[in-house]
């Protein structure tokens, strides 16, 4: 990291001409909007920019290169769980994006969407909900305040037809570290209509080269929509004993490969997790060493009716396609799950209203249980909505203020362990035994969630809850994660995406790509100034 004591006041000296001395952050208020951090880590903050005008960035970088300031740029700065909108070093300058919210374009007859850093799946439902244009938000848990761009960006997924956000992803326009532009060839050579319907361009692929790097700043972004099919449900079952994982998991992979299209994704929760979308957290019944005894878990599953796992399904398609859908997963799964449902969004809204009648605390639990459900059924159809967000606050729930909850803001721990877990029986088993032992040693709740990407593939979240105000909580969940990396590693898991503190462990783990990445880079980014050390490229 290049020494920027003496040029940062000239730095700032022209950010301040070419932005206005009101978009310039001192570092004290840079660390006021942009310092917390659910997984605890800090950085210093030398000052922030806030972006207004795209065509501006493209200067922005210039000064930065003049001067050797490094940067880092950030769509709203709502990675929770891998560092917020904190760099993976120290010292470097916040690019704030979120200021443009720009819808570009839409076409409306294919559904694809042209959109800013700043632009969340909220502003996108809105525009729309308000046109009436029957396309869903690529929703996710994080809520309706996140970046579309950012989530793609980091390879994010969701629940609704197009899982893989990138995968959705057709054109893309970027900033580079020396202030140039790049434009997808297929956009040049061909015209926008074009590029925004080809994914793949003409000649090499290079758009891939701004995901998880700091290779440039991404300004625009082109994403298909999925169009709102005719018939939406949700498929809800239940394995009565935890000896069942092993089947479910074969079950599962082959529903997906059965039915690709129709089966939007298939979810598998442990109690631990769904207990935490639906309990309070039992501060006053926990053992001596921080956890939640055994005995207690079980108690909790069968107050709220959760059995060892519970698995959570998508279809999309016409009535039809659907109907058959339904049958084909009953067959399947005969024989491994129990209480196997499918919902509407209706059946969720009347469970919902009819839950409000029951009185007392078996009423409260099915209220709770129910509008849990009706909100998962909003992300399901593409309206985003916060109903996974309480998770962060469930170990220790605290007040959120007015608007919008921000757990880095209110205080959360919260670290996401990501890993990629084929889907076989066996391995599945393993990489659950080895995630208890090791989140228990550290005084972690094991909450466990299998998600597939594939009929061959899992990404597993497991979120490392803690308290942020206790020092020892924030170096045991750290270390917790530690282990869960490099244990999974040597198992054959490793995870999708990294927190910011984890990214430069990649050095040891990287050969051959590091010395691409390390020629790409100097090629791009001779002083390392661009979001230096993210995912060590």
């Amino acid at each position: 990291m290049p020494d920027t004591t003496n040029n940062l006041a000239p730095a700032l000296a022209a950010w301040q001409a070419l932005l206005g001395p009101e978009n310039v952050l001192s570092s004290a208020a840079a660390l006021q909007a942009w310092g917390a951090d659910t997984t605890g880590a800090t950085r210093r903050l030398p000052a922030a920019l806030r972006l207004l005008d795209s065509k501006l960035l493209p200067e922005v970088m210039r000064i930065a290169q003049r001067f050797r300031i490094p940067v880092h740029p950030i769509s709203t700065g709502h990675n929770w769980g891998y560092g917020s909108a904190l760099a993976a070093r120290d010292g470097c300058v916040i690019i704030d994006l979120s200021s443009l919210r720009g819808i570009l374009h839409f076409d409306q007859e294919m559904g694809v969407v042209t959109v800013e850093p700043g632009v969340t799946q909220g502003m996108l439902a809105d525009f729309l909900e308000r046109n009436g244009y029957p396309f869903m938000v690529p929703t996710t848990g994080a809520g309706p305040d996140c970046s579309l761009l950012g989530n793609a960006l980091e390879r994010g997924y969701g629940v609704t037809p197009h899982t893989d956000h990138f995968a959705a992803v057709t054109d893309l326009e970027a900033v580079l570290a020396d202030g140039s532009l790049y434009r997808t060839a297929m956009r040049e050579a061909g015209g926008e209509d074009i590029a925004r319907l080809f994914k793949w361009g003409i000649g090499p692929y290079a758009s891939g080269l701004f995901t998880q790097s700091g290779l440039g700043i991404v300004t625009r972004m082109s994403i298909m929509l999925a169009r709102r099919p005719e018939k939406v449900k949700v498929c809800l079952f239940s394995l009565k004993d935890d000896s069942l994982l092993e089947p479910a998991v074969e079950r599962i992979r082959t529903i997906l490969g059965r039915l690709p299209g129709t089966v939007g994704g298939l979810n598998l929760m442990n109690r631990h997790r769904v207990l935490a979308m639906s309990a309070p957290y039992p501060a006053d019944q926990v053992g001596a060493d921080g956890l939640i005894p055994a005995e207690v878990i079980e108690a909790l599953g069968g107050q709220y009716q959760i059995l060892p796992w519970t698995g959570f399904g998508t279809l999309y398609g016409t009535s039809r396609m659907v109907a058959a859908a339904q049958k084909e997963i009953r067959a399947v799964l005969k024989g491994v799950a129990s209480r196997l449902l499918f919902l509407s969004q209706d059946n969720a809204n009347t469970l919902l209203a009819l839950s409000r009648w029951i009185p007392g605390p078996a009423g409260r639990r099915l209220s709770r249980t129910a509008s849990t459900l009706a909100s998962s059924m909003e992300l399901v159809l593409g309206r985003p909505n916060e109903t996974a967000l309480p998770l962060a606050y469930w170990r220790n729930p605290r007040p959120h203020g007015d608007g919008p909850r921000d757990p880095a803001r209110d205080g959360c721990g919260l670290i996401w362990y990501a890993p990629l877990v084929p889907m076989r029986g066996g391995g599945a088993r393993a990489y659950v035994q080895m995630v208890r032992d090791i989140t228990r040693r550290h005084g972690i709740e094991p909450l466990l969630t299998f998600t597939s990407l594939s009929d061959k593939l899992f990404d597993s979240t497991v979120p490392l809850l803690f308290d942020r105000d206790s020092p020892a909580a924030v170096a045991a969940a750290q270390a917790c994660y530690r282990e869960l990396i490099a244990a999974g590693r040597e198992r054959g898991w490793f995870p999708y995406r990294l927190a910011v503190d984890a990214m430069p462990e990649l050095q040891a783990w990287l050969d051959d790509s590091a010395r691409l990445h390390a020629r790409l880079r100097r090629e791009f980014d001779p002083h390392d100034l661009l979001a230096p050390g993210r995912y060590h490229v």
